[in-house]
């Protein structure tokens, strides 16, 4: 699809978003306005509050954190992921072993967490970033697992017939085949991470996109609420074009550009 036409049609279904939530919030179609913009506020409301504090550096400041805690919490999970993934791959025996284990602490509900951490490590970024991490290690575990298992046995015995030696092997054979794997994940690692970060500032923090948006819900200013939700959409959209960036260049394999000789 044309990319012009792309754009147009997202802008569309936001106009008409937008067109609905205005009609529903400033006309009595569905009962009474005051009570319809007591729960949903206006878009113009919301709209000029996003502004007002875009415009601040406040707001900047809370980013800053949450951006810090994602940061750190995907970092942090993804090596300790990619680190437990290929020493599960390549040992049967400690897969089997921590198989129970492993889909056991899966099923937690992170939510649960949240509390146990923040009485661990308080109320600062590290209950918030080891939230995050229980959501990014799974997601980039069992991808660099299920990459590492799925080479090839074919290409496997072809290496050792050439002589590669374990370490030939990691470097040449499992670590490509599990980095398509694991960047595969790449965007649903960060978002989860993000997730992780916001869910712990809004249960307790000082800080952070998930304060702010608790600290307006704790007053009924819903209009805050929503320019919170808002922001935080803006950043995640920020965040994921970044990724995508960073994604292009590590996964799309480019042919070289330089002249070739002939004989």
């Amino acid at each position: 699809m044309n990319r012009v036409k792309l754009l147009s049609l997202q802008v569309l279904v936001m106009i008409v978003f937008l067109g609905i939530w205005h009609v529903v919030t400033t006309t009595s179609l569905f009962g009474d306005i005051k009570t319809t913009q007591f729960f949903f506020s206006t878009p113009a409301d919301v709209l000029a509050r996003t502004w007002k504090q875009l415009t601040g550096a406040d707001i900047y400041w809370h980013l800053g954190i949450t951006l810090t805690e994602t940061v750190l919490a995907f970092v942090i999970g993804s090596a300790a992921g990619i680190f437990f993934g290929f020493a599960f791959a390549r040992n049967e025996l400690l897969a089997a072993v921590f198989d129970p284990y492993i889909k056991a602490a899966n099923a937690l509900p992170r939510v649960v967490l949240a509390p146990i951490f923040a009485l661990w490590f308080g109320l600062g970024i590290w209950s918030k970033v080891a939230l995050g991490f229980t959501l990014v290690f799974f997601i980039v575990f069992f991808n660099v697992y299920q990459g590492v298992r799925e080479v090839s046995p074919t290409v496997l015995a072809n290496a050792r017939m050439l002589g590669m030696n374990e370490r030939q092997l990691f470097r040449h054979v499992y670590w490509p085949s599990a980095l398509t794997w694991m960047f595969s994940s790449l965007h649903t690692s960060v978002g989860f991470a993000l997730v992780g970060a916001v869910v712990g500032e809004y249960l307790g923090s000082s800080a952070g996109l998930g304060y702010k948006i608790h600290e307006a819900e704790s007053v009924f200013d819903v209009t805050g609420v929503f320019s919170g939700m808002l922001i935080l959409a803006i950043f995640v959209i920020v965040i994921d074009a970044l990724v995508t960036m960073v994604e292009n260049r590590l996964l799309v394999w480019r042919p070289g550009q330089s002249s070739t000789t002939t004989t």
